[in-house]
């Protein structure tokens, strides 16, 4: 936790002043059974109902100084603890945008949402108890200790006693209960990752008519997340009554000693009552130190879990690249494989690329095809860089994709992805993300070549229509036809449709490829499909199998050549499509 304490840098006033005044309003209960055992001593037995009535009225000026000292320190420790949360969520938030595709595939997203909510929660309310009760709680134990120690030495040894006999129980249940805390909290990253897969592939469930399976399957998670919690639960549950017993037994042992001393002279009763309510604030401080152990314990666990994410660290850089780097090589390729091997992972695994080497030039209409988890995306990914190649190197115009910034090699590229991803918002933010001060009429241009304007036209707001978030109110077509819009707002010089047009029926697909080759002249565009007439009229095919390039060429050459891809064809087409 201590890596944390520089998010409460900006809360010192905070996180000094509110134990002080927490400090204050404990010194005023200690204080407060002295003032009794002298109503009983002083004022009830010498029947000085004067000076009841001023230690009474004293008494109430302590309560009301404490209770202004308690809210005080409650403004500031809510203040400090909120304001915390937000700096760490917020700088959480930003260090994981911050990571690669291969570091947020490791950590796991339902884990990343549980550290940035629930993780973060729990070390806003261990803030909030460090400055209201960290210094309170072991002040009382103490402070009533040693009040006990001035009004009758010997009668203190029951509080050290029953402060020893405290303390080993909450040792004992401690030290059992405290390894569960971990457990809960990767349980519930399980609960939330499968919440989250039936969330998001609802319509799949319910196409196979899977509900009761992934019922039984979220009951099952759940059930040994509830397991864990009711054994700690069982060992936490010693707690209360076992320090409950030793108190008691404590009072009781003040009462028969006491009341022996009472008779020989030695103490006065009000004395007697002191102690007692001295003996209870050790109870409730002890107490109160057990909840703060474990609250701790499980700020220990998320602190640990929240810093494993802030200690990981992405293993792409551009750090000391150029911002403005050019990339005037005369007869460079605009893009360029040479010998790129990759790899998902350190696991040493089979490689999803092999050996690859490719060039495309300015201007290129690129088909990428092959069979499922032949390569295809993995190798459209490696040109903006959201990985590196484990061997071998990528270039864009004649440069090495390490030596750019990353602001300025993903201006320059516009991708469409598998899975159409719009947020919440209007089409308009929509189309801007590329290009913030993008007009109107080019979001249009942009809208049409995609095939998307047809429909926005139609809608009662057009533009300014609002799209729920991940696009529920619109279909797949509509979709993908948007975050295709979306990426030609901007001008790129490369277009990469990663397999983006599955949703759309063969004629919007043709119009759409007819109309990105006009939109363009200098574009390059690599179209991944696994549809023959989607990459059939491209300048160039890529085939892919296994990993590897399997061959290069146009349609015609690789259909007499190249069996993978004549395959490919002859299993979507009739020949004689295929040869036309």
């Amino acid at each position: 936790m201590q890596k944390l304490v520089k998010y409460l840098k900006n809360y010192k006033k905070e996180v000094i002043w509110g134990p002080v005044f927490k400090l204050i309003e404990a010194i005023l209960e200690l204080i407060v059974p002295l003032i009794m055992a002298n109503i009983i001593d002083i004022g009830i037995k010498g029947e000085d109902s004067d000076y009841v009535w001023r230690m009474g009225a004293l008494m109430i000026v302590l309560a009301a100084v404490g209770l202004t000292c308690a809210l005080i320190c409650q403004f500031f420790a809510a203040k400090a603890s909120q304001g915390f949360g937000t700096d760490l969520r917020n700088k959480l938030f930003a260090h994981i945008n911050s990571l690669s595709y291969a570091e947020i595939d490791k950590l796991g997203t339902p884990s990343l949402v549980t550290r940035i909510t629930n993780d973060v929660n729990q070390l806003q309310v261990a803030v909030a108890m460090l400055i209201r009760l960290v210094i309170r709680a072991p002040f009382l134990v103490i402070g009533a200790t040693v009040m006990a120690m001035i009004i009758d030495l010997q009668m203190s040894l029951i509080f050290i006693a029953a402060a020893a006999g405290i303390a080993v129980v909450l040792y004992l249940v401690m030290s059992r209960s405290v390894p569960f805390y971990n457990t809960i909290q990767k349980l519930l990253d399980r609960i939330s990752l499968v919440t989250r897969e039936n969330l998001s592939g609802a319509r799949v469930i319910r196409a196979f008519s899977k509900q009761k399976k992934e019922r039984k399957r979220f009951e099952d998670t759940s059930n040994e997340q509830k397991d864990a919690a009711i054994r700690m639960g069982k060992i936490s549950a010693l707690l209360n009554p076992l320090t409950y017993l030793i108190v008691n037994l404590g009072i009781v042992a003040i009462i028969w000693f006491g009341g022996g001393a009472v008779n020989t002279g030695h103490l006065e009763q009000g004395e007697i009552v002191a102690l007692v309510n001295y003996m209870t604030q050790i109870l409730l401080a002890l107490i109160v130190v057990a909840n703060l152990v474990i609250i701790f314990t499980r700020a220990a666990a998320s602190a640990a879990r929240v810093n494993e994410v802030l200690d990981t660290h992405s293993v792409l850089s551009d750090a000391g690249n150029e911002e403005n780097i050019r990339k005037e090589h005369a007869d460079a390729p605009k893009i360029e494989f040479e010998r790129v091997s990759f790899q998902y992972g350190d696991n040493g695994g089979e490689s999803a690329l092999r050996d690859v080497s490719v060039r495309i030039y300015t201007g290129q209409t690129i088909g990428v095809i092959g069979g499922t988890g032949s390569g295809k995306s993995t190798f459209v990914n490696l040109i903006p860089r959201f990985y590196d190649a484990t061997r071998g190197k990528v270039f864009v115009d004649g440069t090495n994709v390490r030596d750019y910034t990353f602001s300025q090699l993903r201006k320059d590229v516009g991708i469409v992805p598998q899975r159409a991803v719009l947020f919440a918002g209007s089409i308009r933010d929509n189309m801007r993300w590329r290009d913030e001060s993008a007009t109107d009429g080019q979001i249009i241009e942009a809208l049409k070549v995609a095939q998307a304007w047809e429909f926005v036209k139609k809608l009662p707001q057009q533009l300014d229509t609002q799209i729920l978030q991940g696009g529920q109110n619109l279909s797949g077509g509509q979709k993908q036809r948007l975050t295709i819009a979306r990426a030609l707002v901007g001008d790129p010089q490369i277009l990469i449709l990663d397999d983006s047009a599955s949703a759309l029926d063969f004629a919007t697909d043709a119009a759409l490829r007819k109309a990105i080759r006009q939109f363009g002249k200098g574009i390059t565009v690599i179209m991944v499909s696994q549809r023959a007439t989607t990459v059939k009229n491209a300048d160039k095919i890529i085939v892919f199998d296994e990993g590897e390039v399997a061959g290069i060429g146009t349609h015609d050459e690789l259909f007499e050549t190249n069996d993978v891809y004549r395959e490919i064809c002859l299993s979507q087409l009739e020949r004689s499509e295929v040869v036309g």
